[in-house]
């Protein structure tokens, strides 16, 4: 499955009742907390729980993310130990599909009936998600509880980026976004640590079983902290695009991962579920453009600041499958380095995420223009993953590890900023659909990516060492061994050579971004009118 870096939300601050009105969709009932407005102590306070909330809920996404991988021998061993591994995969799949294919769902469900409900319905759904698979007791239901578990998942990031940008008071558009980031890169490292400690001591029950108190304490504090507009849900809800766009995106996802896997790419069963899933994509855009409510609007297309930032966060979404996936696979089939050892390389990109979200943060705060820090990620992305392009067999490890640390560099300056730029030039009353679009189209491009390059890494190594299956190679010896391991190394190269290729297309659409478009939207939003973000 493609590995999946959530995108960076904007800062979040809680907003006094008046503060929120200025934010609220175009026709939408002010706020109602219920109670009378607070003191400047009390709406400080509620700020700060607010603020920790979001951040807290995001901490629960990433790690849940990354938490599962360090558990899955103790899992197979305890559940299945015949057939457990053939069904790993699905172990995986069943979350991402889940999670993916609710995501636009998610965003009209915002729109229509104000995201703090949905905030907390999402939440809710996770940890009963989380207390069922806790429980499972067989490899069937543990599968079958990470799909309710993604029902739920598929909020936690996307919702709560749309609280966020709700919570945002008025001017205030300096750097938050890049608060994700930083959490986003710590989470990728210490996420698989977290869960191989809670499996070794506690049982790998216990990386579900973690989740209830955290969220229990967001469902507390968010029914108490989130003051938030809403609407009286009047619109209709669009069950049938809704529908077809999960179908759409289930079968874009199934695809990639069995084709050329399971089955061969001009299989029977490959060949029949991507005409399905073509048909599916013709229904749902017919569907939306006749629909009253769609769920994801084809107007959103027609502001070129969301076309821009749709289409980068697509690619950045493959760039990042394209790079930690097959580092991975480097690590272990071209230097023997162990699996759990492997994932420790990850650590200096989650630095390299973190230190470069704490200087976009400062940096956003003295009015430096979103466009800046798009260009300078997708270039130090794409000069990372060139430099990947160039690793042998014998490349030093630390120049390995280097490389990594410069491409979270250039990924920790991408995700938040996309965020930002797609919800300020939004139009107010399709924040929602705008935001979880971005979600979106990060998740179909690490889909498409993984095929991209596995396709890419099967033929190149293929045609180099025709019968020999890539995962042989570890069981070869002498020159056998040696050869084999450049041709793959070569194949890697090609990959990473592929990815960066995308990411300095994705640096070319950033340049079309004009740096005042966001500022422009976003003034236009928070008096609840239609911000249209430009591109030159």
């Amino acid at each position: 499955m493609p590995v999946a870096v959530p995108p960076t939300p904007a800062t979040a601050s809680a907003a006094a009742s008046a503060s929120a009105s200025a934010t609220a969709p175009s026709g939408s009932a002010p706020p109602s907390s219920g109670s009378a407005p607070a003191g400047p102590p009390a709406a400080a306070a509620r700020r700060g729980l607010a603020k920790l909330i979001c951040l807290v809920t995001i901490l629960l996404a990433v790690l849940d993310m990354n938490i599962v991988s360090a558990a899955t021998v103790p899992i197979v061993r305890d559940l299945d130990p015949v057939h457990g591994v053939d069904r790993l995969p699905w172990l995986v799949s069943a979350f991402a599909l889940a999670a993916t294919a609710l995501l636009p769902l998610y965003g009209k469900l915002c729109d229509l009936y104000g995201a703090k409900r949905v905030f907390l319905g999402a939440v809710a759904g996770f940890l009963a998600g989380s207390a069922l698979c806790g429980a499972a007791g067989s490899m069937e239901q543990l599968i079958a509880f990470r799909a309710v578990q993604g029902i739920g998942g598929g909020g936690l990031m996307s919702v709560t980026m749309v609280v966020m940008a709700q919570l945002r008071e008025p001017g205030d558009e300096g750097g938050g976004g890049s608060i994700g980031g930083i959490i986003g890169g710590a989470g990728m490292a210490v996420g698989p640590l977290i869960g191989a400690l809670l499996a070794d001591h506690l049982g790998w029950r216990w990386i579900f079983y973690v989740n209830l108190p955290v969220g229990l304490f967001v469902l507390a504090g968010a029914a108490f902290a989130l003051d938030l507009p809403h609407r009286a849900g009047r619109g209709r809800l669009d069950l049938l695009g809704a529908t077809l766009a999960a179908a759409f995106a289930t079968g874009l996802l199934l695809v990639t991962e069995w084709g050329g896997k399971e089955y061969a790419w001009t299989s029977a069963p490959v060949l029949s579920l991507g005409a399905g899933t073509v048909a599916a994509l013709g229904l749902f855009l017919r569907r939306q453009a006749t629909a009253a409510e769609p769920v994801l609007p084809l107007s959103l297309f027609r502001i070129p600041a969301l076309r821009t930032g749709f289409a980068v966060q697509g690619l950045v979404g493959m760039g990042l499958t394209g790079s930690v996936v097959y580092v991975m696979l480097y690590l272990q089939v071209a230097r023997g380095v162990a699996a759990t050892s492997a994932s420790l390389f990850l650590i200096p990109m989650a630095a390299g995420m973190t230190s470069a979200g704490l200087l976009v943060n400062r940096l956003s705060r003295r009015g430096r223009a979103p466009r800046t820090f798009l260009v300078a990620g997708a270039g130090c992305s794409a000069l990372a993953l060139l430099l990947l392009g160039l690793s042998g067999p014998d490349t030093g490890l630390w120049i390995v590890r280097a490389e990594l640390a410069l491409l979270g560099v250039g990924f920790g300056q991408l995700v938040g900023q996309l965020v930002g730029v797609v919800q300020r030039a939004a139009p107010a009353h399709q924040l929602g659909v705008a935001t979880t679009g971005v979600r979106f189209f990060q998740t179909l491009g690490g889909a498409l990516g993984a095929a991209l390059f596995g396709t890419v890494l099967a033929r190149a190594f293929g045609n180099a060492e025709p019968g020999t299956p890539l995962g042989a190679v570890a069981t070869l010896t002498g020159a056998e061994h040696a050869h084999a391991v450049r041709s793959f190394v070569h194949a890697a190269d090609l990959v990473f050579v592929s990815a960066g290729a995308l990411m300095v297309l994705a640096m070319l659409l950033a340049l079309r971004l004009r740096p005042a478009a966001a500022d422009r939207a976003s003034g236009s939003n928070a008096a609840g009118g239609k911000g249209v973000g430009q591109t030159g």
